[in-house]
């Protein structure tokens, strides 16, 4: 659709052989080249993400979305973090992070407890139990992650993708330094 507005949008002035100079107020339509640059990366993307999680789920019964908790949390100091800064890392909603620890809390994985430090916040704690399953869950993962993606890619590629990656972090997060 996005490709059939661009189309029916382009003149003289505003083709892609035009320049980088747009008119004020109107669209920066992608190329043909970009257009396909980005369908590739986000259908990708997306399916990678789902096989990821497909597998994950059905080997350890561990949505992806729970493992990244799992993780987040194993690698905070005291295997630790305030619910505010686990949903940001996590980059999810309050209320969305806030149910996942419910689940992993009924799973024995993770507990809740008042941070000490101003009695108001709450910590997410993983415990040993939840420590254990992210051991075991780990390497159906990381397999998952080498066959679909590492796999695929020659050590250019993984080292333009690295590049791409921290770019494009650079420019959206913005507590990357």
């Amino acid at each position: 659709m996005t490709s059939q507005v661009w189309a029916a949008s382009q003149d003289a002035s505003t083709g892609p052989d035009a320049g980088p100079e747009v008119p004020e107020g109107r669209p920066r339509w992608l190329d043909a080249e970009e257009q396909k640059a980005w369908r590739a990366w986000l259908y990708s993307a997306q399916l990678l993400m789902d096989r990821l999680d497909r597998e994950l789920t059905h080997a350890t019964g561990i949505s992806h979305a729970y493992y990244e908790v799992l993780v987040a949390l194993s690698e905070a100091p005291g295997r630790a973090m305030r619910m505010s800064e686990l949903a940001d890392r996590c980059l999810s909603s309050r209320s969305r992070l806030s149910h996942a620890v419910s689940r992993l809390e009924e799973r024995g994985w993770v507990r809740r407890q008042v941070c000490e430090s101003d009695g108001r916040g709450q910590l997410a704690v993983l415990t040993d139990d939840g420590f254990a399953a992210l051991e075991a869950a780990a390497p159906v993962h990381v397999e998952s992650v080498r066959t679909h993606l590492f796999d695929q890619l020659s050590p250019a590629q993984v080292a333009a993708m690295r590049e791409l990656g921290e770019t494009l972090l650079h420019h959206l997060d913005a507590t990357t330094p």
